[in-house]
């Protein structure tokens, strides 16, 4: 089967890569298609991954294009599935999104609050472009998106008839982690993940059947407070574990203080970013760099291998991916998009059946979720009131003085990648 993959130039690629090598028996890839219009970027990232292939006697053909164009079209001709993992505006716009909104106090974060609305205005567009191209070239194929904010890029892909469905590597972090502190393998781990992207709980960690949440809760308690950066009391009254996401909201003010004492993490990743670039154009190089790990996206290779050979037939599951609620959680309308365990097939994703969800968290789901429909329509039609409504409604905005003000500085910011903006 063919694959394409849209941003086949991030740095995320080996990951990717490493993940279909493993998966040869359930996921037989025999083209691999990178996309990506940097041209610098792709050559190196096509060496590594023809490399890291053939150490491992692998008969999938890599190619590569920067044709947005022609060159687009016969990468999706025929195509099984398309990976989106793209990056408008680059590491420069995402500087921006985590610094802007601290002048008014808020938090500066790419994938949430003003700069994950700013993310989502730039890339929905041209998401959804491409998934037009996909419906010409290649109408059966699976678009899954890893591309942030997930929750708001799905919605608009569903919402436009699309076959698509959302990624995000936090729930198979979390259960890789669990199994570590447990000292199994975590294929005997299923969790109680619920929420939105970015936004969960793990309301159980199963082993073999059985929750052993409380277990971890009364053994590992301070190591889950470290790695999420949340209070261990606070994890303790939760009765469950946030994802790292949960501290934007539950320590606002204190992440506030230290985003402002402290460099954007853009710009470690960027240096990382340079620094893998430098790394993946040794011609020595055929495996995966250490390094990588510390870009983030861990375990993205198991996670997007597993769902490719469910979605295509090769291999049904069930796997954590961003869906529609279809009355999964009642107290959210049945077109929203959710996260949560679901069984992968070739006939798609069935969300399981998730116990009632407690208010304390509920509240905060629906909040946001109200936030991600008014963001997917600043994100289609534009408008400066849109945006502004759009902040209005996030809990890390929600003052009237200071959605107006994000509002005109995050357009302000982003007129490049905005087009109703440019041309007002």
């Amino acid at each position: 089967m063919k694959l394409a993959v849209i941003g086949g130039g991030s740095s995320y690629t080996p990951e990717l890569v490493e993940g279909i090598a493993r998966r040869a028996g359930t996921l037989p890839v025999g083209e691999l298609v990178l996309v990506d219009p940097a041209a610098d970027r792709l050559a190196v990232v096509g060496g590594l991954a023809t490399r890291m292939l053939a150490r491992v006697g692998s008969p999938v053909t890599v190619r590569t294009t920067c044709d947005m164009g022609a060159g687009l079209d016969g990468a999706l001709d025929g195509a099984a599935a398309v990976l989106v993992q793209l990056r408008v505006g680059g590491q420069a716009a995402r500087l921006s999104d985590e610094t802007f909104p601290l002048a008014c106090g808020c938090v500066g974060q790419e994938t949430t609050g003003a700069g994950g609305l700013a993310k989502a205005l730039r890339t929905v567009p041209v998401v959804l472009e491409l998934a037009e191209r996909v419906r010409e070239r290649a109408p059966g194929a699976w678009i899954v998106d890893f591309t942030n904010p997930v929750g708001i890029i799905t919605r608009a892909l569903l919402d436009a008839g699309h076959r698509a469905i959302g990624l995000c590597n936090v729930a198979i972090t979390f259960q890789r982690r669990f199994a570590g502190l447990l000292g199994v393998e975590p294929g005997r781990l299923s969790l109680g993940h619920v929420g939105l992207n970015h936004l969960t709980w793990e309301r159980a960690v199963r082993l073999d059947g059985a929750d052993v949440l409380p277990r971890l809760l009364d053994e590992h308690l301070g190591v889950l407070a470290e790695e999420t950066g949340l209070p261990a009391g606070l994890i303790r009254r939760l009765g469950a574990v946030p994802s790292y996401y949960l501290r934007y909201y539950y320590e606002h003010d204190r992440v506030v203080g230290e985003q402002r004492a402290t460099p954007a993490r853009a710009a470690k990743v960027a240096e990382i970013e340079r620094r893998l670039m430098e790394m993946y154009a040794d011609p020595a190089l055929d495996t995966k760099p250490a390094l990588l790990g510390e870009r983030g996206g861990a375990h993205y290779s198991e996670a997007a291998a597993d769902l490719l050979a469910a979605l295509l037939g090769e291999a049904p599951g069930t796997q954590v991916v961003n869906v529609r609620n279809e009355g999964t959680l009642p107290f959210l309308p049945p077109e929203a998009v959710i996260e949560v365990p679901t069984r992968i097939t070739a006939a798609g994703a069935a969300p399981l059946p998730v116990p009632p969800v407690e208010p304390l968290l509920a509240g905060l789901i629906a909040h946001v979720s109200a936030y991600e429909e008014i963001a997917v329509a600043a994100a289609l039609h534009g408008g400066a009131d849109r945006v502004t409504d759009a902040l209005l409604a996030h809990p890390l905005v929600g003052q009237a003085d200071a959605a107006e003000r994000l509002a005109r500085e995050l357009i302000s910011e982003g007129r490049a990648h905005l087009p109703w903006a440019a041309n007002g």
